[in-house]
């Protein structure tokens, strides 16, 4: 597909279906005060949804143990935090304001520091003081619609450091620069002139050999854009491919051949959107489409293969990797799978409110994609699971073991132990932080030809404060080899990134 082409069929349509306008509801948002609701909660975990004042000044923490020469480095953090603003509370966890956290590690010392990403949105609304745009999931009142992709960016749900800048990411629009080591914001990203504002996810993955894959939806006009990044951090290949009622993706996979994209049948409804809603309720769970698997040749984009899996939901995807078997190519691949969207809509909303709200559980599940027969399989493995991530040394290759999240709790959200499972033979080790513990993602750090080590926070709510560990990912159940405890509690986040010394 030529630039113009790709610039007409995205900027025109918008990048995303919130540039089209609509009939606005009245008081789109309720008329309860879900900020006055979370502040009378009793929860003692609302403290991982509380709103920071302020950027974190640099902090040193509390050591206990010596973190080891490998993981000396910067361990990046991000996730929505700015949920408050005049009077006013976000209806869902995804559209608060990002906050980027840095983890500068050295032996025996940690400093933290933490600072929101000075979009142009927050800026212009901490001006006003007050919301002037909608957001993923909520309808502030008196909110204009966006006049671009980029003027609801949020920039909060991870990150990925490139050519010494860290990109804070978001779904729907631009990446946005941030310097590494002072966290300030430089601006929007902007991998090619006709490609500004275009959205660029969340969730890229890095070869072994450096090169950056990337992916976009838009919802309105169902199309998937794709990115190819050299190692240099310039684009070599933008285009964007049809693909009919393409769902809300949020993560993909590559192999050394294929990008793989899992489709669950949360769809787009326009008419949903005409009517007021926000994008979130503008989708439908069409449970009848299954979850399609989208196959994409890596060299020609143009070759593409559809399969079909029971339905299901998913957020993230751990990696895949493919065989050559004697009928033609399969493809493996593994993911978190739960049995509908409920926790998008509802329980990633009530936190807003301090209410723990039960969901079908995630499970760690591998699937099996056979490109000669057209047929896709999976097997649903018994471990709770979220954050999957697995030795970026891996990413497309044949591996077996993932750290995840795990253990859920009817009175907590989120998990409260870390786990390292092996794909093939399902065995499975864990640390429990604590009753008062919610884990958040933990990262893999590679140690030349030697086991590794897990790197990842907790929110130890009963303490208020949130705390660094660093596992042997051979011995992940032993507990932490070194941990550093900040003397505040951070607000509960999404995916991170750790860069060597």
């Amino acid at each position: 597909m030529q630039r113009r082409e790709l610039l007409r069929l995205l900027a025109g349509t918008g990048a995303l279906p919130l540039l089209a306008p609509w009939a606005r509801a009245a008081g789109a948002a309720g008329e309860e005060n879900w900020q006055a609701q979370f502040e009378a909660a009793d929860a003692p975990w609302k403290i991982g949804f509380a709103t920071p004042p302020g950027d974190l000044p640099p902090t040193r923490a509390t050591v206990r143990g010596r973190f080891p020469d490998a993981v000396a480095g910067t361990l990046f953090r991000v996730g929505p935090t700015g949920h408050d603003l005049g009077g006013e509370r976000y209806h869902h966890w995804f559209d608060g304001d990002g906050m980027v956290h840095r983890f500068a590690i050295a032996g025996g010392e940690v400093l933290h520091q933490g600072r929101y990403v000075a979009t142009p949105k927050r800026v212009a609304e901490l001006r006003a003081g007050r919301r002037l745009v909608e957001a993923f999931g909520t309808v502030p009142p008196g909110a204009e619609p966006p006049a671009s992709p980029d003027a609801m960016n949020v920039a909060n749900t991870s990150v990925l450091p490139l050519q010494g800048e860290v990109l804070a990411l978001w779904e729907g629009g631009s990446a946005t620069r941030l310097d590494a080591r002072t966290l300030e914001t430089l601006g929007l990203k902007t991998w090619r002139a006709d490609l500004a504002g275009m959205p660029f996810s969340a969730h890229p993955k890095v070869d072994p050999d450096g090169t950056v894959w990337n992916f976009g939806v838009s919802s309105g006009a169902s199309l998937l854009a794709l990115y190819e990044i050299a190692p240099e951090g310039t684009l070599r290949r933008a285009a964007a491919v049809p693909v009919p009622e393409l769902p809300m993706v949020h993560d993909f996979a590559v192999t050394e051949r294929h990008l793989v994209f899992l489709m669950p049948p949360l769809v787009y409804d326009g008419k949903r959107k005409e009517a007021g809603a926000s994008f979130l309720d503008a989708h439908v769970w069409r449970p009848e489409l299954g979850m399609r698997a989208l196959v994409v040749d890596k060299r020609d984009w143009e070759r593409r293969q559809l399969l079909t899996l029971p339905a299901g939901f998913l957020f993230h995807v751990g990696n895949a990797w493919e065989e050559d078997a004697p009928r033609g190519p399969r493809i493996h691949v593994d993911y978190v799978r739960t049995e509908d969207a409920e926790s998008v809509f509802t329980t990633n909303r009530e936190l807003m409110r301090a209410r723990r709200v039960r969901q079908n559980e995630p499970r760690l599940t591998v699937a099996t994609l056979d490109l000669a027969a057209g047929r896709a399989t999976q097997k649903v493995l018994p471990q709770e699971a979220e954050f999957p991530r697995i030795d970026p040394r891996r990413v497309g290759l044949r591996h077996r073991q993932v750290i995840h999240a795990t253990l859920t709790r009817p009175d907590v959200p989120g998990f409260q132990a870390v786990a390292r499972t092996d794909v093939e033979s399902g065995r499975s080790e864990r640390f429990v932080h604590g009753a008062q513990s919610i884990v958040e993602e933990h990262v893999f750090v590679p140690d030349g030809r030697k086991p590794g080590w897990v790197l990842g926070t907790s929110l130890d709510f009963g303490r208020k404060c949130t705390v660094l560990s660093c596992f042997a990912a051979d011995h992940l159940a032993a507990g932490p080899v070194a941990q550093a405890t900040l003397p505040y509690a951070l607000p509960l986040g999404l995916h991170g990134a750790f860069v060597k010394a």
